[in-house]
């Protein structure tokens, strides 16, 4: 019996469209390693941190109890269902949860920009005594015979070789510092704004 379909325009109907509108294979595998990632970096992430990102309820406790997981074999099972979890959001879902985890990646940036600044200043304490006088200058309330001791030690610990305890009094002394500033100059920015309000 003749086939009715052979030659008829059927076959070029929405089935063979719909074919094509499919993601290719290797779309589909980039897409899944994307997720996998994703979910390996939430479960890398601070718990706390983690508990403030957007996301549904089963994925949150898959990642958690990952987090929970020390045995190898089966934290790399619970990866993988971290992972099937992360295939289960919708690209919305998906988005915000990338745009909290992109938010980190800056933060950090920013913070590790900071603590090396703070080691280059400890540095020019360290090598020129006028950086000293340029603390006191910005920090008044500085107690400066506290530093110059710890200045005066951290360099006895470098020629001996000794353990680097006034070296590291010295970065959380700069550390507290920076923080003190930081504080002080967001606490002043509301009355700046009340000001162009009032203006």
């Amino acid at each position: 019996m003749p086939n009715a379909n052979r030659g008829s325009v059927g076959f070029q109907s929405s089935e063979f469209e719909q074919q094509y509108d499919r993601p290719s294979k290797s779309q589909l595998k980039r897409d899944m390693t994307a997720l996998q990632k994703l979910g390996a970096e939430l479960v890398a992430a601070p718990s706390d941190r983690v508990k403030r990102v957007p996301m549904p309820e089963d994925v949150l406790e898959a990642i958690l109890e990952c987090q929970q997981i020390t045995d190898h074999e089966g934290r790399r099972r619970q990866m993988q269902y971290v992972g099937k979890k992360m295939r289960t959001l919708e690209p919305a879902e998906v988005a915000v949860i990338q745009t909290a985890i992109d938010s980190w990646h800056g933060s950090s940036k920013s913070e590790t920009a900071a603590l090396h600044a703070i080691e280059r200043q400890r540095e020019r304490l360290l090598a020129d005594d006028n950086a000293l006088t340029a603390l006191r200058e910005k920090h008044p309330e500085l107690d400066i015979q506290h530093v110059r001791t710890l200045i005066r030690n951290a360099r006895k610990e470098q020629a001996e070789q000794k353990p680097p305890k006034a070296y590291r009094e010295i970065f959380q002394l700069l550390k507290s510092l920076k923080k003190s500033t930081t504080d002080s100059q967001n606490a002043d920015h509301p009355h700046e704004h009340d000001d162009e309000e009032d203006a």
